[in-house]
């Protein structure tokens, strides 16, 4: 079946978070609708196993097409690392992940080879930004540290609080400590540390934002692809879905896309 530059774009993530990156395709390609699903009925991905995952994914796969999306973009580290492959095998259409796009751009920001990864506990469990730096640049020096708490700071809104402060050292002194110039932040809720994570690793770190490269990578697919959607006046349309409508998803989701949600739509998937 043959996609037309009319057709909206899929995104999805297994809650929230994913809307980062939907927040960076809208920057860069405004002109696009874009539908969006949150599992938030069965977040987090990060302690399931890869077999799960990958049918979670396939069926939240099958949501999307069934909305005549003409490219996915897999928001989500951890459905990334065990369920792209899959999905770009069985899809005619692009599948994008967040993973490659951050190592590539984190291999041309170095310059001394000393790279960091900041990421939930099985984003880093999973290895699949080291596995994919060292096959790109064997020799490469990785720091890779576990992050559990900071997915729960930045649902708090606690982006410039003194605790997270004293966490992110806690969390980056290793880096510090093994010379990094490039750190990739490997989750999609850390952009919003970025200026935080910048004040404590210093002006002279280059951070890697997997939400914007991921966004570029669609660009460039799209483009490549022909599937472009005309620039318009009016920005495109967002369609927000979810598993589940927690309490609390709302205030997040319109913090995260950094816009006004008119209505979150409460969707079933398998």
């Amino acid at each position: 079946m043959s996609s037309s530059s009319q057709q909206p774009v899929g995104a999805f993530d297994s809650g929230v978070g994913g809307l980062t990156v939907v927040k960076e395709m809208r920057a860069l390609l405004p002109a696009e609708d874009i539908v969006y699903l949150g599992d938030t009925a069965r977040v987090p991905y990060g302690n399931k196993s890869p077999e799960t995952i990958i049918r979670y994914a396939r069926e939240i796969m099958a949501y999307l097409r069934g909305h005549d999306v003409k490219a996915v973009v897999v928001a989500c580290n951890t459905a990334s690392a065990h369920a792209l492959s899959i999905l770009q095998k069985e899809a005619d259409i692009p599948v994008i992940g967040v993973i490659a796009p951050g190592v590539e751009a984190a291999l041309e920001a170095t310059r001394n080879g000393r790279i960091g990864v900041i990421g939930t506990t099985g984003t880093i469990g999973s290895e699949a930004y080291q596995n994919l730096l060292r096959e790109l640049r064997p020799g490469v020096v990785i720091t890779a540290v576990a992050a559990p708490l900071l997915v729960s700071l930045v649902e708090e809104d606690w982006l410039s609080h003194p605790a997270t402060q004293l966490i992110l050292e806690e969390y980056f002194a290793p880096m510090k400590a093994a010379r990094v110039d490039t750190v990739v932040l490997a989750c999609t809720h850390y952009p919003l540390l970025k200026s935080l994570a910048q004040r404590v690793l210093g002006s002279d770190v280059v951070l890697v934002d997997s939400a914007q490269n991921a966004a570029i990578a669609l660009a460039r697919s799209l483009a490549k692809g022909n599937l472009n959607r005309p620039a318009r006046q009016e920005s495109g349309q967002i369609t927000v879905c979810s598993t589940d409508v927690p309490a609390q998803f709302l205030r997040l989701a319109e913090r995260f896309l950094g816009e006004k949600i008119k209505t979150i739509q409460q969707v079933a998937v398998g």
